[in-house]
């Protein structure tokens, strides 16, 4: 068991003894924010002895007095208002570091019971060529999900594509009326853009060209084979372009279910929130009301409008409802920007409405639906928006939104320059590929490294950047470590053998701890764990970041203070294990990611 949760567990027993009312589930134990205090802390008697009018020192002492973790531990102190502090023994740490080296689990433990969680992310729109605003909720959605499953949890991700609505009309009579088949082969999306820009322009200044989209419209939604013909190349055409990015950026998706997917369900779900009082007729369109929720009172969900069309929220309810039914999610994730922040605090208040109504009027076999669906967590993971070097958003020097191709298709070109500029001798194919890890992890680090709420400036020079808090950085960071083990293979024939994934296996010996540096390092490596908890229970990757880059900068410190290949034969064997474990971490950190590694930059 990680020290941390041996502690954690032996702490809530004593609190268990004390006060055997207590929850001690919020019992927790986290990093110290300040090493000369300690490795881990625990506010929570606070707390305990707030509810209960007892003086929390008093209770700290109480709890100390019966718990016992002399063996991981130097003496527990109680500082302040009744903080539990708590300094990790050097035999304990190397223990610890040695179960890792031996190959168990690093500095992680899988959930149990695992849960499972629903992330929607990425909702690119049909016939419209991805963009640089697009990236955020990809890389965020991404990093969310694989953060999640290496925790051992059930993660189901879902692309809620833009495959239906009134600009179809448009595109449907640009196509019979305007398509170029020769483009479609070379930049099928180009085209589509091309023929919905135009028809749009003529829709504005001819009603009769507005009327006919408004016709081609209605025929694809009463069923006519041929605009559903058409409509359906339309979106085989953007998901082999879409598929392309996603390809790219080392991204997939268990399902790409779009909106047109949940249109049979819209009519009786507005049905069923008419009759069950949930929605009211307003001025001809039909809404749900939230008397009951001051933030919402202003700002009824409008689920059918006055022409009897439906929109975002009444398909984003069928959504809910569909991943309930099929999932039985214990989370639902929502990765989108911040624009979007007032649409889905109203769809998670009308789903609630939903689902709660009274017992007279739901219907008996939809119980289980409702109880599912008032326990599952819903949670929108906003964020801000990407900003050019003019704090202005970011857009092409002609002022055109930046196409997330084009800009993939730069930070390879960049770092190629790069790259060629350091390591002019490897051949050609080498330094592509080289650029094309560097390229690719320099533009999603400098989107997860920021809070994700804040706005960010672009920067090419600073994302792609060997100093500093960059993708490139770290990248270099582990290849410097895997050198160090090359050296190791030229020089000694006995060096410790490398066992799968290029890890080395150290099956006998004991890791020492002596230097400052030693002991900061393997401290840092120890809260991989408890870094990798905090993004998935507060959905920040920029937690990771910096988690990462802390590693970078106290390893260095560790190789400049602490000789390794030229260190006596047990020392060195310890302290080629502390750069294997910091290479390890920072692989699996960066993975988790969405980052690759290269063994030589």
């Amino acid at each position: 068991m990680l020290a941390h949760k041996l502690i954690e567990l032996r702490l809530q027993q004593a609190v268990r003894a004390v006060l055997p009312d207590a929850d001690v589930a919020a019992v927790l134990v986290r990093p110290c924010p300040d090493p000369k205090f300690g490795d881990y802390q625990s506010n929570a008697l606070m707390a305990l002895a707030k509810a209960r009018k007892m003086n929390p020192r008093q209770l700290a002492t109480d709890v100390l007095a019966r718990l016992d973790v002399s063996e991981i531990c130097e003496q527990v102190e109680i500082a302040g208002a009744g903080f539990l502090n708590f300094r990790l023994k050097p035999a304990a740490l190397a223990q610890t570091l040695q179960a890792a080296a031996r190959g168990e689990p690093l500095f992680f433990d899988r959930a149990a019971p695992p849960r499972t969680v629903v992330i929607d992310f990425s909702s690119p729109n049909v016939a419209k060529p991805m963009h640089v605003g697009h990236i955020r909720s990809t890389i965020l959605g991404d990093c969310l999900a694989r953060t999640l499953r290496l925790l051992g949890h059930r993660v189901i991700t879902d692309n809620h594509m833009g495959d239906w609505g009134t600009q179809f009309g448009m595109l449907l009579l640009g196509w019979k009326r305007e398509l170029n088949s020769a483009a479609l082969p070379s930049d099928a999306i180009g085209e589509l853009e091309r023929l919905y820009k135009k028809i749009s322009a003529d829709c504005k200044d001819n009603p009769a060209t507005l009327e006919a989209a408004r016709q081609e419209l209605v025929k694809l939604q009463r069923g006519d084979g041929e605009n559903l013909k058409i409509w359906r190349e339309m979106i085989a055409l953007s998901e082999k372009q879409f598929d392309a990015i996603y390809s790219r950026l080392g991204v997939k998706f268990d399902h790409m279910l779009g909106e047109s997917f949940y249109n049979p369900r819209l009519k009786p779900l507005v049905e069923e929130l008419v009759a069950r009082g949930i929605a009211r007729e307003s001025e001809g369109a039909l809404a749900i009301f939230f008397d009951d929720v001051p933030p919402l009172k202003a700002h009824p969900a409008l689920i059918r409008k006055s022409d009897g069309g439906f929109n975002y929220t009444t398909t984003d309810l069928a959504t809910l409802e569909h991943r309930l039914k099929t999932w039985q999610p214990d989370e639902i994730i929502y990765v989108t920007d911040g624009r979007q922040q007032l649409h889905f605090q109203q769809l998670f208040a009308a789903f609630r409405q939903w689902m709660e109504g009274t017992a007279s009027s739901v219907p008996q076999n939809s119980g289980q639906r409702r109880s599912a669906a008032l326990q599952v967590k819903l949670a929108h993971v906003w964020f801000g928006s990407i900003l050019g070097e003019d704090g202005k958003p970011f857009k092409t020097r002609s002022g055109e939104t930046v196409k997330l191709a084009d800009l993939l298709d730069e930070a390879g070109e960049r770092a190629f320059k790069i790259v060629s500029e350091k390591n002019p001798d490897l051949p050609e194919a080498q330094r592509r590929e080289i650029a094309r890890v560097v390229g690719l992890g320099a533009v999603k680090y400098a989107d997860l490294l920021p809070n994700r709420q804040s706005d960010y400036v672009f920067s090419w020079d600073k994302m792609l950047a060997l100093q500093g808090n960059t993708a490139p950085y770290l990248q270099y960071a582990y290849a410097r470590i895997k050198s160090i083990f090359r050296k190791v293979e030229e020089t000694s024939p006995a060096a410790p053998e490398q066992g799968e994934g290029g890890n080395i296996q150290h099956p006998t010996f004991n890791i020492q701890l002596a230097a400052p540096e030693e002991i900061a390092l393997a401290k840092h490596l120890l809260n991989f764990g408890l870094t990798l908890a905090a993004v998935a229970e507060e959905y920040r990757p920029n937690f990771l970041c910096n988690y990462l880059y802390e590693l970078a900068g106290k390893f260095t410190a560790f190789y400049e203070n602490c000789p390794v290949l030229k260190a006596g034969h047990d020392t060195r064997a310890s302290r080629l294990a502390l750069c294997d474990l910091t290479a390890r971490v920072l692989k699996q950190g960066l993975e988790t990611l969405g980052i690759e590694t290269v063994e030589q930059m």
